[in-house]
C-alpha cells in the first residue's frame, strides 16, 4: 500500500490518507517518477472506501520547488512534457471524488503551486509562500494555473501574481480568497489532522457532487445548471447520509455520516 513508493509517502489514519511528497533535499521537486506516484496513491485512495479525505503535503521546509529542472533542456518539448506528466496528475486531482487538502508548509513555486490550487482547500502557515516563478524562466504559468486561479482570486490579482511573480505569504494568501485557514507552526500537525477529519465526517457523495458540477457552473449557461442541479440532487436524495441526516434532524441529533 505504497511501500514501494520512491519519491512520495502513503499513509492512512481513520478515514484520512495523507500522500506526502518526499524529495526534502530537492524541496519536493518534481520528477517523473513522483508524478506516477501521485497519480497511483489519488487512485488508491478514490478506490478505498474507508478513505473519506485526501490531504497532500510535503516532507521538511517545502511544499513543493515545482518540477526539477535537472531534468529539463533546451531541447525538452514542453508542450509534450506537459501533456505527459503533469496534465495526468491535475486531471487526477480534479477528478478524484473525495475531498482533498493541500497542507502548504512551505515554498509552493512553479508546477508546485499549480498542486496546491487544484487542491480543493489549502492549508498554510503564515510564512507558507506561493510563487508564480514560471516567467523566471521565460514560461507561461501552466497545469491548471491559469484556469484555476483567476477563478479563486479574480482576474486582476491573478494576472499581478502570474506576470510579476511576487512571492505571496501564507497571511497575504487568506486575505486573497487563495487560502482556505491560516495555522501556526506550533499547532499544524494538530488543526491540519482536525480539520481533515472534519471533512472526513461530511456526507462523502455530496462533496463529490459539488465537487463535479460547481466548476462547470463558471462557464455553463445558468438553465444548463439548474439542470445539472436537479439531476445531482436526485442522486443525493437516494444516498444513505440524506436518510441520516433528515433522521438526525427530526430527532435533534448530530448525524452521523458514513460516505455514501
Amino acid at each position: 500500500m505504497g511501500k514501494d513508493y520512491q519519491t512520495i509517502i502513503y499513509e492512512k489514519n481513520n478515514a484520512v490518507a495523507s500522500i506526502v511528497l518526499n524529495r526534502p533535499s530537492s524541496f519536493n521537486a518534481f520528477t517523473r517518477e513522483m508524478n506516477k506516484e501521485i497519480i497511483h496513491a489519488l487512485k488508491l485512495a478514490s478506490k478505498d472506501e474507508a478513505v473519506r479525505c485526501i490531504v497532500i503535503k510535503g516532507e521538511g521546509k517545502a511544499f513543493c520547488a515545482g518540477e526539477d529542472l535537472a531534468g529539463v533542456d533546451e531541447d525538452t518539448d514542453h508542450g509534450n512534457f506537459l501533456r505527459t506528466r503533469y496534465h495526468p496528475m491535475m486531471k487526477a486531482i480534479k477528478q478524484t471524488p473525495k475531498p482533498i487538502i493541500a497542507a502548504v508548509n512551505g515554498i509552493a513555486a512553479g508546477a508546485g503551486m499549480s498542486l496546491a490550487l487544484a487542491a480543493d482547500f489549502r492549508l498554510v502557515k503564515p510564512e507558507s509562500k506561493f510563487v508564480s516563478a514560471f516567467m523566471n524562466i521565460g514560461l507561461i504559468p501552466d497545469s491548471g494555473f491559469l484556469y484555476v486561479l483567476p477563478r479563486l482570486i479574480g482576474y486582476a490579482k491573478a494576472l499581478e501574481v502570474s506576470v510579476l511573480g511576487k512571492p505571496i505569504t501564507g497571511s497575504e494568501a487568506h486575505q486573497l480568497g487563495l487560502a482556505t485557514e491560516v495555522i501556526e507552526s506550533t499547532d499544524w500537525e494538530e488543526k491540519v489532522a482536525a480539520f481533515a477529519e472534519s471533512l472526513a465526517a461530511l456526507p462523502t457523495q455530496s462533496f463529490s457532487l459539488i465537487k463535479r458540477y460547481m466548476m462547470d457552473g463558471m462557464h455553463l449557461p445558468y438553465e444548463e445548471m439548474m439542470e445539472k442541479e436537479a439531476q445531482a440532487q436526485r442522486i443525493a436524495g437516494k444516498s444513505n447520509d440524506h436518510q441520516e441526516g433528515l433522521q438526525a434532524f427530526k430527532e435533534k441529533r448530530k448525524p452521523n455520516f458514513v460516505g455514501n
